[in-house]
């Protein structure tokens, strides 16, 4: 699937004679692209002198591409990083889950400026037998247009980095110009006519006083559904046995809707004298999303349309439900299913009877639930770095992070509440809290030999915010078999939500001694 047209528009904001100074900036940015600080705690060097194998990729890279998400436009690059559609896959549906080199998403550390990015709410589940339990940082939340360059260490660096290294690193470097503007415009759709995707992305460079920048960026997009369904079976079966109520196709498979997907990102660095400075980044994000679901056959679902496979139709008593004396007050009949079509003449008995309830009263389809949820995003990080006379590089910073996923299941039902169900719910929400503070430290005792040394403190707590009652309750109808919650993603009751936390302290030692100009050694604890 390829998208058949794409529109990319790009404004230069100058006057002529800037032009001409940023067409030099541009030429030696080129240079300066080819300097790396990934793999290496030593100063910054060169691609081709990493002791580690590193993919640089610069923003235009990502620019050139009729994409807008950025997990998208990395694996496009990468060819070690994969990520793909998750349709009707749950949570995974909302937070794609991402990998490198085949291993989970969070064995992958994300650093943004060379500073960790936080985790999404999202703890992948139905995701991919890799993504499994995982819980990565959503690349989506960032703007491709606020990227000057993105450097992948595509190899285990868990002794230099930690646990989350096991897989690789992926540091984001934001753009740090303090002049000049850019306006692109994206347009693309599927060949087959669908996935309609518009975007529009901004980025600015303002001074900050005499001595420091200020880059902003901005991106909003939306993107409809894509439909890749072939109709099933099971739904086939039905309309050909003259049930008119089954969707043409009843289940779709194929990407999400997107809607409202804002993004925006902020850089900010100032020299404070005496080789001092300060630096910043902040971001702040929100979207919608829309995903399908499995279909619902109405004469076979269990605890919903039957409880004994398809052999007849679940009917509920509401006297007993009532009463909760299960001793068939209502008198109500038995429905069979003779190929794929229940009897007509105690169906209608069942539905002109009020004290009796079959959910082919309000679904004679069947119906296929849509699973979706609010995701937003938030992160501030803020430092100040320099180097004393004696040579001695010091860098302290603090960061502070949250990310919540509001899910929602609508078309769906809590079968045990019967005709006094709702088909819309709230199941609660996913948020994920991180603060931590960094202190790190390096020297070179000869131009050969780099030492380094550092701590961390982290914070983590994640939070489960209970849904509405419905979406967890159990009704009086669950003594006769119909399901309890909603269905298709229960919602979080009293028992399971609350908040957890964990706090995390690191100690490291790093050395590197440059042998020969072919030997490089490193160690790190």
């Amino acid at each position: 699937m390829q998208r058949s047209l794409a529109l990319l528009a790009g404004v230069l904001v100058s006057t002529p004679v800037v032009f001409v100074q940023q067409a030099f900036a541009q030429n030696e940015a080129r240079e300066v692209e080819e300097v790396i600080t990934t793999g290496t705690r030593a100063q910054e060097r060169s691609s081709s002198e990493s002791p580690a194998p590193i993919d640089v990729i610069t923003g235009e890279d990502f620019t050139n591409q009729a994409e807008t998400d950025l997990a998208n436009l990395v694996r496009n690059v990468v060819p070690s990083f994969n990520v793909n559609t998750q349709p009707i896959s749950d949570a995974a549906t909302i937070v794609r889950p991402a990998n490198l080199r085949g291993l989970a998403p969070d064995h992958t550390l994300v650093l943004v400026n060379g500073k960790r990015r936080h985790r999404a709410a999202v703890i992948s589940w139905l995701g991919n037998g890799v993504a499994d339990g995982s819980q990565g940082p959503d690349l989506a939340t960032i703007p491709s247009i606020a990227l000057k360059q993105v450097e992948v260490l595509r190899d285990g660096a868990s002794s230099q980095y930690g646990s989350d290294a096991i897989a690789g690193v992926m540091n984001f470097i934001l753009k740090d110009s303090n002049d000049g503007a850019s306006i692109e415009a994206k347009f693309g759709q599927y060949s087959e006519g669908d996935g309609d995707l518009y975007s529009i992305a901004g980025n600015i460079g303002l001074p900050f006083s005499d001595d420091g920048f200020a880059n902003l960026s901005f991106e909003y997009s939306e993107s409809d559904p894509t439909d890749r369904s072939v109709q099933r079976t099971d739904a086939a079966n039905l309309i050909a046995a003259g049930n008119t109520a089954v969707a043409n196709p009843a289940q779709i498979w194929g990407s999400p809707l997107v809607k409202d997907d804002i993004k925006l990102f902020g850089n900010v660095g100032l020299d404070l004298g005496n080789e001092t400075e300060f630096y910043a980044h902040a971001n702040l994000s929100s979207k919608f999303v829309d995903g399908g679901f499995y279909f619902r056959n109405p004469n076979t679902r269990g605890g919903v349309f039957s409880g004994d496979g398809g052999a007849t139709l679940l009917v509920g008593d509401l006297l007993d439900a009532e009463d909760g004396v299960l001793d068939g007050t209502a008198g109500c009949p038995t429905i069979t299913i003779t190929n794929d079509v229940p009897d007509q003449a105690a169906l209608n008995q069942v539905i002109n009877d009020p004290n009796c309830f079959t959910f082919q009263e309000i679904f004679p389809g069947g119906f296929t639930p849509r699973f979706g949820g609010d995701v937003s995003d938030a992160q501030i990080v803020a430092g100040v770095r320099g180097e004393m006379k004696n040579g001695l590089r010091w860098d302290v910073s603090a960061s502070g992070a949250r990310n919540e996923v509001d899910f929602f299941i609508r078309n769906t039902v809590n079968a045990s509440l019967g005709p006094n169900t709702p088909t819309f719910f709230n199941p609660g929400d996913y948020t994920q809290y991180e603060q931590a503070v960094n202190a790190d430290f390096g020297f070179s005792p000869t131009p050969e030999t780099n030492l380094a040394f550092g701590a961390e403190f982290r914070n983590e707590e994640f939070q489960i915010t209970t849904g509405d009652e419905a979406s967890f309750e159990i009704g009086p109808l669950a003594e006769q078999g119909f399901s309890a919650a909603s269905n298709g993603f229960p919602g979080f009751s009293n028992i399971a939500g609350g908040k957890n936390s964990r706090e995390n302290v690191a100690l490291y030692v790093d050395g590197e001694w440059e042998a020969t100009d072919e030997l490089l050694l490193g160690a790190a604890v």
